[in-house]
């Protein structure tokens, strides 16, 4: 696993992973939940090295919007500054906690019959995409929740990288990484890590 990371660290063509995983959706949907590792790994590697360690090195959208923002390079605007240091970050992170809310109520309650699964893409949540998905492979007897997890997985990760690209063509390249919900949970872990490292100094 670590030399497979250590390969793949600020690789150029990390890209492809992120294309590859909205392709897969086309493949079948339940390879959506294969978006799980983007939320997980990073968590993983940051509580492991006490660094942004897949923000600054394995992230595939980063190296997406990187190669999107290439394009553009000349006649991009400087990041805003309310993106660096100001509410956009935070704002970003309650809709990303407000969706994972709603992604994790309605899937219970698919489970438990009370509410049909969702089998369409949502943008933002709540506008309606009218885009039938072509399912190249037919998985049987999978549970109607998982699928309605599938589709509303795969609906939150088109939002945010769409999103990303849009920053990335208008702004710098990596705009989207300022307001990442992903690293502004590093940032305040860090932040929280730091401070009780100070404490534990001064008490010494």
């Amino acid at each position: 696993m670590n030399s497979f990371l250590k390969n793949l660290k600020n690789n150029k063509y990390l890209f492809i992973i992120t294309l590859i995983y909205f392709a897969l959706g086309f493949v079948n949907i339940h390879f959506a939940l294969l978006g799980f590792i983007c939320m997980l790994l990073p968590l993983y590697l940051l509580v492991k090295t006490n660094k942004k360690t897949y923000c600054q090195g394995y992230c595939p959208r980063a190296n997406l919007y990187t190669k999107a923002g290439k394009a553009t390079s000349k006649t991009s605007r400087k990041t805003p500054m309310f993106f660096i240091n100001g509410k956009m970050k935070w704002i970003v992170l309650s809709y990303f906690g407000i969706s994972l809310i709603f992604i994790t109520l309605s899937t219970i309650k698919v489970a438990v019959g009370s509410m049909i699964p969702l089998e369409e893409l949502r943008y933002l949540i709540v506008f309606r995409i009218h885009l039938y998905m072509i399912q190249i492979i037919e998985f049987n007897n999978i549970l109607p929740w998982i699928t309605h997890l599938s589709y509303r997985f795969y609906s939150m990760m088109m939002t945010t990288t769409t999103l990303g690209l849009i920053l990335a063509l208008v702004y710098k390249p990596r705009t989207w990484c300022t307001i990442c919900p992903i690293s502004t949970i590093s940032d305040v872990y860090l932040d929280n890590s730091k401070n009780k490292m100070n404490k534990l100094i001064r008490n010494i």
